[in-house]
């Protein structure tokens, strides 16, 4: 039986696997395909990693969800900065799991955004299902603004 792996290890595993993606992004030589999946794989790594991040900080609350409780600690020990880092990761990774809703228009409105959205003049040009692209995970900076977020909060709840 193999032991469980730690958040920090987990993100090293997941920036390892976002580094052969973008290789295979900016390798992709004009094949539509292939840059979809890469853009897809890379995507799904982000998913991945916030989820087990939340899967594996859970027990610091009882109930109720996650990332909410998080930034309401965060916001109250006066971590301003990295509770808004949490939030709009967090609502990113949603627009990745389910495309157009809430989560995408809270994110449109942001007033300082960290990500590159893309508009939609209507939603119904985007489904759930075909959420790659909303959010622009090959800009320089975003893989590594989700990793260190991550780190960082995982650096408070372990260490509070």
């Amino acid at each position: 039986m193999e032991a469980t792996s730690s958040v920090p290890e987990l993100v090293t595993a997941a920036q390892e696997s976002a580094k052969a993606s973008l290789a295979r992004i900016e390798g992709h030589a004009g094949n539509a395909e292939e840059l979809h999946a890469a853009v897809s794989e890379l995507e799904l790594t982000a998913v991945d990693i916030f989820s087990a991040f939340e899967a594996r900080m859970q027990h610091h609350f009882k109930r109720g969800p996650f990332s909410r409780k998080l930034k309401a600690k965060l916001l109250d020990a006066g971590e301003g900065d990295l509770a808004d880092r949490l939030h709009q990761h967090y609502l990113a990774i949603n627009v990745l799991k389910h495309g157009t809703g809430a989560s995408y228009r809270e994110l449109l409105a942001h007033k300082q955004p960290l990500f590159i959205l893309k508009p939609t003049s209507a939603p119904e040009e985007l489904d759930a299902q075909n959420t790659t692209g909303l959010i622009d995970v090959t800009a320089a900076g975003f893989f590594e603004g989700l990793s260190a977020t991550i780190l960082d909060a995982y650096n408070f709840l372990e260490n509070k």
